[in-house]
């Protein structure tokens, strides 16, 4: 029943927070529970911009421990730490939330071994890494999220997003989407379906050294691009195997520093509606996300099943 979004702008950068969280405000019906966007600017810096968090935002009345403040500012400090360790320079540091950071980070050696190194310090996943991409998820509505990392000023050319309704995982940030390409910078996915061999493909990926940080069947799609990248392939074609080696019913989008892709499985059971034009592409679980940003008469239609459609901003 989640909700999923996506657009691109080709040959200019807009106001691509604002945009995304009409759209994704519009679906709020279909997953109240959080809201992800994944935003991506310029990429025109060579430093790397480093989404983070130290714990967790958690649903009321959820027997999660809460933890205080100060935890999360000696898990900043223990980041900071292991930053430095492998030689990175922090540019800027900004704390968003009291479990979430924005750094602007200078590295020239190898991302991997700084994100693993990041990651060894208690409750702290990195959610992005990237010269364009930011990836931002909490509990609430798109508008409240938009409103709290304050997402409306935020421009670029293009982003996805998704409106999560919690059936096979907890309702908290790390079952929420979208989900970073784990170790590549600048790859992202959100996801609408149920894939019934997770298991097993998380199994065989995990033996070739790839990382999970939640237990929703969604992440699959990010890890699984990502070792196919690692592989060699590129994009599309990476998407286009994952029609045979996924099953289930499932309607995802990619995202990367430069494209926007989607892909529907060959039973088409999970909606998108899609409208092109000369400078936009809008798509969407549902119209009336894309008629919030184009409330005047246009055309749409819906993708095939088994279809793989990739753009260029």
């Amino acid at each position: 029943m989640c909700g999923i979004a996506g657009l691109i702008h080709r040959g200019k950068s807009t106001n691509v927070g604002g945009e995304m969280q009409k759209m994704l405000q519009s679906l709020k019906h279909r997953g109240p529970d959080s809201t992800g966007y994944a935003l991506y600017g310029s990429g025109k810096s060579k430093d790397y911009i480093l989404r983070f968090k130290v714990g967790e935002n958690v649903k009321e009345g959820s027997s999660a421990i809460m933890e205080d403040a100060s935890i999360y500012d000696l898990r900043r400090d223990e980041v900071n730490k292991q930053i430095n360790e492998v030689g990175a320079k922090i540019i800027k540091e900004e704390q968003i939330t009291p479990y979430s950071f924005r750094y602007v980070i200078k590295c020239d050696d190898d991302l991997l071994e700084l994100a693993k190194k990041i990651e060894t310090v208690e409750m702290t996943e990195i959610l992005s890494l990237g010269q364009s991409l930011e990836l931002i998820k909490d509990i609430g509505d798109a508008q409240v999220v938009a409103d709290q990392y304050s997402l409306n000023k935020f421009n670029g050319t293009h982003g996805i997003g998704h409106t999560r309704m919690a059936t096979e995982s907890g309702v908290d940030i790390r079952s929420a989407h979208p989900y970073w390409a784990y170790p590549f910078s600048d790859v992202s996915v959100v996801h609408n379906g149920q894939l019934t061999n997770y298991w097993n493909n998380r199994r065989a990926l995990e033996r070739k050294g790839m990382r999970f940080m939640s237990s929703c069947d969604s992440e699959l799609i990010a890890v699984y691009l990502a070792n196919k990248i690692r592989d060699g392939h590129d994009l599309e074609d990476a998407m286009r195997s994952s029609l045979s080696d996924l099953d289930g019913v499932f309607t995802y989008m990619v995202a990367t520093k430069d494209k926007l892709g989607m892909a529907k499985d060959t039973m088409a059971a999970k909606p998108m509606v899609l409208y092109e034009s000369d400078d936009l592409v809008a798509l969407a679980s549902e119209e009336v996300a894309i008629r919030s940003l184009l409330p005047h008469e246009i055309d749409t239609y819906d993708p095939y099943e088994g279809e793989v459609k990739v753009w260029q901003a």
